[in-house]
């Protein structure tokens, strides 16, 4: 499988977020007319950038979330949970057409619930890109994962993956950039952070038995901060003790045209 040729996180400290509140589609230019932030995934395993979300900001959306309980969809048995419909959740689960059907339905409950969630994670997408960042037609929009305390993921860690389960046959062939946004808005109470290797899709969805071996890190989140990769570079949840769950928002990008996004969750 292909490789990278450093395995570091780049910490970024940028206003990524001065993008105008009322436009449906978010568009950004790279500090200083210097190449936008998204390029340095070509020499980086991830990009890290602290304080997306302020502390109030973050402790708001947490409380948001708790309240939304009874409209989390349920995923793998109640292994996990989101607040709006993810993608690879339900293709995993042989739901897709009750995702797509829901997708409207699913981004106004992330609204009323999280006012202005979707749009801040587009924003994101359009400061690290450069370009446009717009919700990708009849997909849903960037929603929150949650990993309960105690649960599998929590003792035994995620699935190893790639983040290409969105992406188009046509993408996938002409590997098209595509990134993974993540903001931890609640941390467990240890641990839980984003176990990265030195690995890149090469066409298989199963890394095979080498991969693992790899060179790798754990990237480590910070409360309210974002860790940013390239979709399809193998990862994952590392297991985390404690009893606060691993609550997180999530965005997905994939660029369509030169400078042009297409997001969703």
């Amino acid at each position: 499988m292909p490789t990278a040729r450093r395995a570091s996180v780049r910490r970024l400290d940028l206003d990524l977020l001065s993008t105008s509140p009322s436009s449906p589609s978010s568009s950004s230019s790279p500090p200083c007319g210097g190449p936008p932030p998204v390029d340095a995934l070509a020499r980086h395993l991830a990009l890290e950038i602290p304080r997306v979300f302020s502390e109030a900001e973050r402790a708001a959306l947490v409380a948001g979330v708790r309240a939304a309980r009874a409209e989390w969809t349920a995923d793998f048995g109640g292994e996990q949970f989101s607040l709006g419909r993810a993608f690879y959740t339900h293709l995993e689960q042989g739901r897709s057409k009750l995702y797509f059907a829901d997708a409207a339905a699913s981004d106004a409950r992330v609204e009323r619930h999280l006012p202005g969630l979707q749009r801040r994670m587009r924003e994101l997408v359009a400061a690290l890109t450069g370009g446009l960042a717009r919700p990708r037609r009849g997909f849903c929009g960037p929603g929150v994962h949650i990993f309960p305390a105690g649960e599998k993921v929590a003792r035994g860690g995620g699935v190893i993956h790639f983040d290409t389960e969105g992406l188009s046959d046509y993408h996938l062939a002409r590997r098209l950039r595509a990134i993974t946004v993540v903001v931890m808005l609640e941390l467990p109470d240890a641990d839980g952070g984003l176990k990265l290797w030195d690995v890149l899709y090469d066409g298989r969805d199963d890394p095979g038995d080498e991969a693992p071996s790899a060179r790798s890190l754990v990237a480590s989140y910070t409360a309210g901060g974002a860790l940013v990769i390239d979709s399809y570079r193998l990862h994952q949840i590392q297991p985390f003790p404690g009893g606060r769950d691993r609550i997180s928002a999530t965005v997905h990008a994939a660029e369509i045209d030169s400078g042009r996004w297409e997001t969703w969750f």
